[in-house]
Formats: C-alpha cells, structure tokens, sequence
C-alpha cells in the first residue's frame, strides 16, 4: 500500500520550527483513572503459552525449531518470566525440541523459566523426566485433569478417581524433584466443592501453583475475581505455600477483561499466547495483555520489540495477523481519511512523533515498535497527497496533487506506492510534451 511512515526525527514538509513542545499526555483528561482497579500489590509474572496452547489451534503450524528459538528469544525481548515449551509426550519430536530449547535457554543464559505439560499419567510424566535428563536444567511439570461436573458425567470419572489420579502424579513428580503446578481443567464452571477435594491434594503432594482454566472461554471479569478470591483464600487456610495462576479462553471475547480483572483479583501469574492463538478462537492474546499492562503503568519493561513477537508468532505459526488486530495489524496506525491525515501533519509539525501518536490513537506506537502512517486513497485530502509527494522529494505542484488526488477518489480501495508513482510519472511526460 502507498504509505508514510512519521518518524520522530522526520519534519513535516512546509511546517515551521519553534512551535512549543508540549507533552500530549498533559492534554488528555484520562476518565479510566476515575474509578482505576488498584494497581495488583502482588508482584505478577507472565508465562507465554504459544508453544503449547496455541499450537493446539487447528489452524496453526507447528513451528520448526529454528522459528522456536527464535520466539524464545523474542519472549526474553518483552519481559516475559517463563514459557511452557509443550508437551514432552505429544511425539519423539515434541520430547527432541523441548530438550533442543532447554539447552538453547542454557546456552544463552536467558531469564526464562522453562515449563512443561502433561496429562496426571505416569508414563507423561517419566517423559518429563527424560527431557530433564537430556536438556540438563529444571522444567517446571503443568499437570492437567478435567474437573467440572460435566467434564466428569461425559467421561465417566468421579471425584474419588480424580483426587486419587492427582495425589498418585503430583507425588511422584515432586519425589522426582519436579516443580509442580496442578491445571484444572473448566475451574470456572466447577464447584466450590469438587475444587477444595483438588485443590487441597494437590497442595498437600506439593504442588506449589493452582492454575485456575477458563477451558471454554466462559468466565466473566466478575467470576474471574470471584474465583481468583476463593483460590487464594483456599490457599491461605491450607498453610501450604501456593500461588495462583488464570489461564483463560477468548471464546466470549473477554479474554483481556478477565485476565486484567484476575490480576487485580491476586493472581499471581498470567498465561497468554501470541496474537491470542489457541483452542476455537483462542486463549488471551499476550501482545494486547502485555500493551495494556504498561498503559495501565503495571508493566515496566521496553516493550520496542513487541511488534516484533507478533510479527514472528505469525509467520512462526502461519496465522496471518488481523488487518485491524491491535498494535500489529496493518490498519493499527494508518490513516486515508483527509481530515485524519491534516490533523497528523500538524501535530507533527507542532509536538513531534510522540504528539502525533497519541492524537488519533490511544496507543503510543513508537513505544511498541510501531509507526504512524498517512495513506492516499478515496477518502484522503490534499494534504495527504501533498506530504506523500514531498516526502519522497517529488514535485507537489497543486495540478499533480488534484490529478493525484482526482485518480485515487475514483478508486474502490487504497492504491499502491508504484501505482500513484505511474500516475506522477505520466502527469510528469505529459507537461514536457505540452513544454
């Protein structure tokens, strides 16, 4: 597409200097901080499940283990603390490549924390155990079972067989030496009742972090907190050291609201996956998550990388990115429409890059790796044409950029640069044949 980037240090053509510089954050009246949730008071981490969870989405790619490594790497780039490296029993290959990215982790002397998953089945476990063995550092074991009443009535468990299945895995990984953390799958559409049974074995075999599942995308921000509450209550009455973890689906869309609200709840960690991939239509999405975050001033780390992780996540997992996707989409920053792009040019002119991002955009793009860009299209302007053509040191002379303006208005979408380049071109041979 024809576009402009708006650099920080690129002046706007025909703009002039000695504008005062003023920060854009003193000319917003913020109404989120009216009623703002606390900042969390618990210190939080993030776990990155893309390796595990969103490679279960039916419409992903298994990445390669060059693509893995390279994610791993751009994990560590945004802050993230920890990063499941999938299911050691799935296959031979599954086993080789978590090894292959627990020696890389190693190698590189990354602050990553490496995880693992697996069913409450012995043989998962020894498989675990293997990849201990042949990468050479510390997995933390996620164990899984389904809980909810449902869950049970279609597979023909009961609460006995599950606290039982539980206590027997839990206890032989912790004698093995593993960390573990016991993964309720559907927490939130199970009982008080048959959670306590769970909770309070695990707890009791050493497991050290309950990760509360919205399997099936079904919590609200309000079940969030409510759950997370009771959890960490659980917790406190057992006297058993433990931590909470909320793993949730997007499936009513409201995997970012109820990660948030599970924050300020007292969860202790988040799970998340690139570009919200996963099962259906997927788990909370760790760009959005992790760009929320240091809005809201929770999060500290550069996240100048960010777009980076998704960009990769994509092309890793051959899930194409959502032209209108928050942050990394492709209409994320850009603008055709003429009023838009005339309010842009000033603003840079007047403030810099950094009032420009913020006047059509409640998200700083230079912050995380991004850029404003001005289109030329059917709904533009002459200013977009004109600064387009000046930018590129081309001539802007008002009867090319009515011409230029003209063309692209009669069109059904946005052109491409070397397009509105041919129509330069021939405006340009046509005067110097009328010369």
């Amino acid at each position: 597409m024809s576009s402009l980037a708006l650099l920080p240090s690129q002046k706007p053509p025909e703009t002039r200097e000695g504008a005062a510089r003023v920060p854009p954050e003193s000319l917003i009246y913020d109404w989120n901080q009216v009623e703002a949730p606390p900042r969390p008071p618990q210190p939080f981490g993030l776990i990155d499940e893309t390796l595990r969870d969103g490679i279960q989405s039916p419409s992903a790619t298994n990445p390669s283990l060059e693509d893995k490594l390279e994610l791993i790497e751009l994990m560590q780039a945004i802050g993230v603390d920890a990063v499941n490296l999938g299911m050691p029993c799935a296959s031979p290959r599954a086993l080789a490549d978590v090894v292959a990215m627990s020696r890389h982790i190693q190698a590189r002397r990354l602050t990553l924390t490496p995880a693992v998953a697996a069913r409450t089945v012995l043989s998962d476990v020894e498989k675990v155990i293997d990849a201990v063995q042949q990468g050479g550092m510390p997995l933390t074991l996620y164990v899984f079972i389904g809980a909810s009443s449902l869950r049970q009535w279609a597979e023909g468990w009961s609460l006995d067989f599950l606290a039982s299945a539980s206590a027997h895995t839990i206890g032989f990984a912790v004698r093995e030496g593993l960390e573990v953390a016991f993964v309720t799958e559907d927490t939130s559409r199970s009982s008080p009742e048959i959670l306590d049974r769970l909770f309070r074995t695990a707890l009791g075999q050493g497991a050290r972090r309950l990760v509360l599942c919205d399997t099936v995308g079904h919590a609200t921000p309000a079940g969030a907190r409510a759950l997370v509450r009771w959890t960490r209550q659980l917790i406190a009455s057992t006297g058993c050291p433990g931590q909470v973890e909320w793993h949730g689906h997007n499936d009513r869309g409201l995997g970012l609201d109820n990660a948030l609200a599970a924050l300020s709840a007292g969860a202790d960690r988040l799970q998340a996956c690139g570009l919200g991939v996963g099962e259906r239509v997927g788990n909370t999405a760790m760009d959005v998550l992790l760009l929320n975050l240091k809005l809201l001033g929770w999060y500290t780390h550069d996240l100048s990388r960010l777009a980076d992780y998704t960009r990769k996540v994509s092309e890793a997992l051959r899930i194409p990115i959502p032209f209108n996707h928050p942050l990394s989409g492709e209409d994320a920053f850009r603008t055709g429409t003429g009023v838009h792009a005339a309010a842009l040019i000033k603003a840079l002119g007047r403030g810099g890059g950094r009032l420009a991002d913020h006047l059509y955009s409640s998200v700083p793009a230079q912050e995380f790796g991004r850029e404003q860009r001005i289109e030329v299209g059917f709904m533009s302007g002459l200013s977009n044409v004109r600064f387009w053509l000046q930018s590129r040191g081309l001539p802007s002379d008002e009867a090319l950029c009515q011409e230029v303006l003209c063309w692209a208005k009669e069109r059904d979408s946005l052109p491409r640069e070397e397009e509105i380049l041919q129509v330069v071109e021939t405006h340009r041979r046509r005067r110097q044949s009328a010369g």
